[in-house]
């Protein structure tokens, strides 16, 4: 049985946005963070004394980060070098220069021969003996249209047939691969696709017009024992036989994540037989609180009280509150920031409410009232709309006495939201209203 642990998605210096200068090493508090979590998980492949480090893809934000990053980034790798464990980079859409053509930016592992390490910069299939034994990795990378396609074979096809032909590529190539195999090895296929079984969050975005979804049927064959997925970040298990895993982001990249555990997997590799276990990480939190102050008689308090039973302490906080106009004095931004102060860094929105629903009348809440009843004493306390009452009730009549269902249910849940004074010429717009 192999020992194997599988991560990915580090993007290591991004979201810097939601951090702060530390004044004792002069970098990004979240680069710190996000240097400190790869450091824990390479921690638990150490004492774990794990056979293999397999690594999903997308190491950073793009094909060009700083020296500062990709020497943090070569630091934890080296680790997994002088401990002797083989470690699988693959590369991810976000580490291919101009998607894909260029290199990338993990192929410098690569050029420098490093020992124990392999860049899957390519559909290709890696033999790798283990402490515990071979295994065979076949590394499928992030692919788009140039990997498979020539701009002449898609200039006179259609995007559904330009996705056809992408799938039948990939099947043939995949199914080249698969051909070779050893049977008797224990195989891995490590990828960095989007599954089209996957719940995806802002990454399927991102990647919109630069890949393609890929069936699950592609990834679920026999001769895989375990599919060791990137690109997503929210952690998920697609298929049990195989196992076919996201293991997720290892941090929190922005609010989008906010509910997602974060973490990593060990996997006890085994012919027909592997299990899995999901490792969560302790990382930091981002918490968001919304609230309304309108209808509140001391706004103030109100928002204090919510900003206190939130555990924003060393958190990434998002406060949106909104209020009304009058309300805005009543409010000390003093003491707002200083509630906040606990928050490792913080951001407020405020949105005032120019408009707000007043009460509705008490005597529109007897639900036997007839809908003109109704309508003439919500007219009543709507000095906007005197002009119009006279022509609304006018065309309200009209309408019951055509029999509208539409119209009168209308009517009947008319309610008592302020609105700007606008003409109403005839009985369709009304039906429209």
């Amino acid at each position: 049985m192999i020992k194997l642990l599988h991560f990915s998605d580090i993007h290591l210096g991004s979201g810097f946005t939601h951090g702060k200068i530390n004044p004792s090493t002069g970098l990004n508090t979240r680069f710190e963070d996000f240097v400190s979590t790869m450091g824990r998980c390479v921690d638990r492949a150490i004492t774990e004394n794990v056979d293999l480090v397999l690594f999903g893809g997308d190491a950073f934000p793009d094909a060009t980060p700083a020296p500062y990053i990709q020497q943090a980034f070569a630091r934890q790798i080296h680790r997994l070098v002088e401990a002797q464990i083989p470690t699988v980079l693959l590369v991810g859409n976000h580490d291919q220069h101009s998607q894909g053509a260029g290199g990338a930016s993990l192929c410098i592992y690569r050029t420098l021969g490093v020992p124990g390490v392999i860049v899957g910069d390519r559909l290709e299939t890696h033999p790798i003996t283990t402490r515990s034994g071979p295994v065979q990795i076949l590394t499928l990378p992030w692919l788009n249209r140039t990997t498979l396609m020539t701009k002449q074979e898609t200039e006179s096809l259609s995007m559904s047939e330009i996705g056809q032909m992408l799938l039948d590529r990939l099947r043939t190539a995949l199914e080249g691969e698969i051909r070779q195999l050893d049977p008797n090895v224990p195989t891995i296929l490590l990828g960095h696709l989007m599954a089209d079984a996957a719940s995806f969050g802002a990454e399927r975005f991102l990647a919109v017009g630069k890949g393609f979804t890929v069936p699950l049927t592609f990834l679920t064959r026999d001769c895989f024992d375990y599919v060791a997925l990137g690109h997503v970040h929210k952690h998920q298990v697609l298929c049990e036989k195989p196992p076919v895993i996201y293991p997720g982001s290892i941090e929190r990249v922005d609010f989008s994540e906010e509910k997602e555990e974060k973490g990593f997997v060990l996997v006890n590799l085994d012919r027909q037989s592997t299990t899995y276990e999901f490792c969560p990480l302790e990382v930091r939190r981002f918490v968001t609180i919304e609230i309304n102050l309108c209808e509140a008689d001391v706004p103030q308090d109100m928002l204090l009280n919510a900003i206190a039973t939130q555990p924003i302490e060393n958190a990434i906080v998002r406060l949106n509150y909104q209020l009304r106009t009058e309300q805005i004095d009543n409010l000390d931004d003093n003491a707002i920031h200083q509630a906040l102060i606990p928050a490792h860094r913080y951001f407020i929105e405020s949105e005032i409410i120019t408009q707000t629903s007043r009460s509705r009348l008490p005597e529109l809440q007897d639900s036997r009232m007839h809908p003109m009843d109704a309508l003439k004493a919500y007219l009543q306390n709507r000095e906007d709309l005197r002009d119009l009452a006279l022509p609304i009730l006018e065309a309200a009549q009209s309408l019951i006495a055509n029999e509208s269902p539409i119209a009168i249910g209308s009517i009947s849940k008319a309610t008592d939201e302020s609105h700007s004074k606008q003409p109403i010429p005839d009985t369709e717009q009304l039906r429209l209203l």
